[in-house]
């Protein structure tokens, strides 16, 4: 569906992906309820419009709908900025686990999403199923905390 600004008519579409520092398994419990709250809201400030989402354990898959106005890398710096320090607001416990209480890993992954959006969306809804067949074979089950 195309958006429009008052001169420019657009549709922005982009798959983002990130990881927490040391790609850490902390997302879930929760921690990812409220992960996934704080994205929507701080998507909302911005006027990003969420398409589709997951929070697997170790990482983030994101489908968004960027207004032209913001780049991506700006769009990427806040949600991940914003949202660790509202995490760590909220679970100040985790605070001593990060060095340098930075919450998120440098850098992302970006792809534009363009005619293959159904493609994308059905990807990141399926992450879920591959992370949970992953995790019967990972031996590790210990906390990371």
């Amino acid at each position: 569906m195309k958006k429009s600004l008052s001169h420019t008519v657009w549709e922005c579409k982009y798959h983002i992906v990130w990881v927490p520092k040391n790609r850490r398994k902390v997302i879930y419990g929760n921690l990812r309820k409220e992960l996934g709250q704080i994205l929507r809201r701080l998507c909302e400030y911005k006027g990003v419009e969420p398409i589709e989402g997951t929070l697997c354990t170790d990482h983030i898959h994101l489908c968004l709908s960027i207004p032209p106005k913001y780049s991506v890398a700006t769009i990427v710096g806040y949600l991940k900025g914003k949202s660790a320090m509202m995490v760590f607001e909220q679970f100040s416990r985790l605070k001593r686990n990060f060095k340098g209480h930075s919450f998120w890993a440098r850098g992302y992954y970006v792809n534009t999403v363009g005619l293959d959006e159904a493609k994308v969306r059905r990807y990141i809804k399926n992450q879920q199923e591959a992370d949970a067949i992953q995790d019967k074979y990972d031996n590790d089950s210990s906390d990371p905390f």
